[in-house]
C-alpha cells in the first residue's frame, strides 16, 4: 500500500470514528440537553405586542435625524394570550428594555432601587432578578438605532408582568402582562 493511501484511509477511518463517537453521546444524552423541536400550532401560538410605538401627531420623519422623544410608553395589547410553548414577538420601539417576570409578580414586588448604568447619558435599568425569567438586551449597546424585535418563549401557564426596564420608563408605569394558558 502505498502512503498515500493510507494516510487516505486513515483519514476515512478517523472521520468515521468520530461521527460514530458524536452519535452515540448524542444518544446517550438527556432530553433536556437536545433542542426542543416540537411544534407550537393555532391561533395561540404566537402574540405579538407592541413594546412602545412612536407618534405620529406631530408628522415624524425618521429620516431626517434622530427621532424626538415622541414615543408610547406602552404596551399594545396590555394581555395578550398565548398557550404553553408559545413565543411573544416584542416588537421594541425606541429607547426600552423587555422584562418578563415569573406569575405572582407584582410592580410593587419589583425593587426600582436596585438598577445598574445602561450606557453614558442614558438613565439606569433595573436590575431586580427576583421571579426575572427574561431580560432583554441593554438598549444602550444598540445604539444609533433602537428598535427592533425580541421573541421570547414562555413554557408554564400563569400571568407573567412584563415590565420596560427603563428605570423613568418603569416609574412612569410602562407594564403589561402575558397570560399563558395549558
Amino acid at each position: 500500500m502505498k502512503r498515500r493511501q493510507f494516510v487516505e484511509k486513515l483519514g476515512i477511518g478517523s472521520a468515521a470514528l468520530a461521527a460514530s463517537a458524536a452519535l452515540a453521546s448524542r444518544a446517550g444524552a438527556s432530553p433536556s440537553a437536545q433542542h426542543d423541536h416540537s411544534q407550537v400550532d393555532g391561533p395561540l401560538a404566537s402574540a405579538t405586542v407592541s413594546f412602545g410605538a412612536w407618534k405620529t401627531d406631530p408628522p415624524l420623519d425618521r429620516m431626517a435625524g434622530s427621532p424626538p422623544p415622541t414615543n408610547l410608553h406602552l404596551l399594545i395589547p396590555y394581555m395578550p394570550t398565548i398557550k404553553a410553548g408559545g413565543t411573544v414577538n416584542f416588537i421594541i420601539s425606541g429607547l426600552h428594555q423587555v422584562l418578563v417576570y415569573a406569575p405572582g409578580t407584582t410592580m410593587e414586588s419589583i425593587d426600582a432601587d436596585s438598577t445598574i448604568p445602561s450606557g453614558p447619558d442614558l438613565p439606569p435599568l433595573i436590575d431586580d432578578a427576583t421571579n426575572r425569567v427574561y431580560r432583554g438586551l441593554n438598549p444602550a449597546t444598540l445604539l444609533p438605532v433602537l428598535d427592533r424585535v425580541e421573541a421570547v418563549q414562555l413554557t408554564e401557564p400563569g400571568t407573567y408582568l412584563v415590565v420596560c426596564g427603563v428605570l423613568p420608563h418603569f416609574v412612569d408605569n410602562m407594564h403589561g402582562w402575558v397570560k399563558v394558558v395549558p
